[in-house]
C-alpha cells in the first residue's frame, strides 16, 4: 500500500468524523427547540414558576380592607407622633415608636395592592373622621378627640393616648378579623392575621399601663 493511499484514507476518515460531529450538534439544537434539555426546558420551568391567577385573585372584601385600614393606620400614626414631645412615660413613647414602625410599612404595602388592582387609594392627610362614615366606627377618633389629644401633655397625655389607642386597636382587630374570614387575597389575609396578633398584644400592654388589666 502506497503512502498516497494511506493519506487519502486518513483524509476520508477525518471528513466522516467531522460530519458526525456536525449532525450531533444539530440534533442537540433540535432537542432544545423541541422542549428537551437546554434552554427550552429552562423556559418551561420559568413559566411554571409564574404565580397563577388564583394566587393573586382578590375580592371586594380585600379592597374594602385596604381602603379602610389605610386611613385607620394613618390616624394611628398621627396619634403616635404626638407622643414624642407630649408623653411623660418612656413606656408610652416606646409603644408609640413601635406602632409607627409596624404600621407605616403596612400602609405602603396596602397602597401597592390598591394601585395594582386599579382601585382608589385613600389620600394621606385626609379628614379621617369623615372617611366612609368611619367616625365612631372601628375605633376611629373624631376631630374633637384628636384636638383634645394634641392639647394634652404629661400624664394627662399618657392616659388619653392609651385610652384612645386601646379603642383604636380594638377597631383594627375587628376589621382584620373580618378580612381573615371573608377576604380572598392571600397577602391581605396574612397581614390581617398579623394585625390581630400584634394589636391584641398591644391592647393588653396598654391596659396594664392604664391599670385596667
Amino acid at each position: 500500500m502506497t503512502i498516497r493511499t494511506l493519506t487519502r484514507r486518513a483524509a476520508l476518515a477525518a471528513v466522516a468524523v467531522t460530519g458526525a460531529l456536525v449532525l450531533a450538534a444539530c440534533g442537540g439544537d433540535n432537542d432544545s427547540a423541541g422542549g428537551g434539555t437546554g434552554h427550552g426546558s429552562s423556559a418551561a420551568a420559568s413559566a411554571t414558576a409564574t404565580p397563577s391567577a388564583s394566587a393573586t385573585a382578590h375580592n371586594a372584601q380585600d379592597v374594602s380592607f385596604a381602603q379602610g385600614m389605610i386611613p385607620h393606620h394613618q390616624q394611628a400614626l398621627e396619634m403616635a407622633k404626638l407622643a414624642d414631645d407630649r408623653a411623660s412615660s418612656a413606656r408610652v413613647k416606646d409603644l408609640a415608636s413601635r406602632i409607627e414602625k409596624a404600621q407605616d410599612p403596612e400602609i405602603r404595602t396596602m397602597t401597592g395592592w390598591l394601585t395594582s388592582w386599579g382601585e382608589q387609594v385613600p389620600m394621606a392627610g385626609m379628614d379621617h373622621s369623615a372617611h366612609s362614615g368611619m367616625s365612631g366606627m372601628f375605633g376611629m377618633m373624631s376631630e374633637a378627640d384628636m384636638t383634645a389629644l394634641e392639647k394634652a401633655t404629661g400624664k394627662d397625655f399618657d392616659t388619653k393616648f392609651l385610652s384612645m389607642m386601646v379603642g383604636h386597636h380594638e377597631g383594627a382587630v375587628e376589621m382584620a378579623t373580618t378580612e381573615k374570614e371573608k377576604g380572598q387575597y392571600g397577602p391581605a389575609r396574612t397581614m390581617a392575621d398579623a394585625i390581630v396578633t400584634a394589636q391584641n398584644a398591644e391592647i393588653k400592654e396598654m391596659k396594664r399601663l392604664l391599670g385596667t388589666d
